[in-house]
């Protein structure tokens, strides 16, 4: 049964995004990367840990410094689209900027 809540709250959240880009895309960027989607992750992880505080501070630092590879991502594709990439392109350079920031992140939080 959490799984399935869990599906369905993801689901909705990304039904939400795409149907507000068809209007206001801005919007759906903000939707997007919302911290919606971490809180929901946080409480998957506080409730399958039953709530211990150093998988929750570990998470939390995690989540934190995770922010700069995930902005990276978004640095790179905005870029990427402003110079008229097709969007497998803008996927690939991206993810690829976002993989090595994210590497490096795993490397520093160790």
């Amino acid at each position: 049964m959490q799984l399935l809540l869990k599906i369905v709250l993801s689901v909705s959240i990304i039904l939400v995004a795409t149907a507000a880009a068809k209007k206001v895309p801005s919007l759906a960027g903000l939707v997007g990367v919302m911290p919606l989607t971490g809180a929901l992750v946080l409480v998957w992880v506080y409730l399958e840990n039953q709530g211990n505080q150093k998988v929750m501070v570990s998470f939390a630092k995690g989540a934190l410094w995770g922010i700069l590879p995930s902005l990276l991502f978004f640095i790179v594709s905005y870029f990427c689209f402003k110079k008229g990439f097709s969007l497998p392109l803008v996927l690939g350079w991206s993810f690829l900027a976002w993989f090595s920031a994210a590497c490096v992140h795993q490397w520093l939080l160790k």
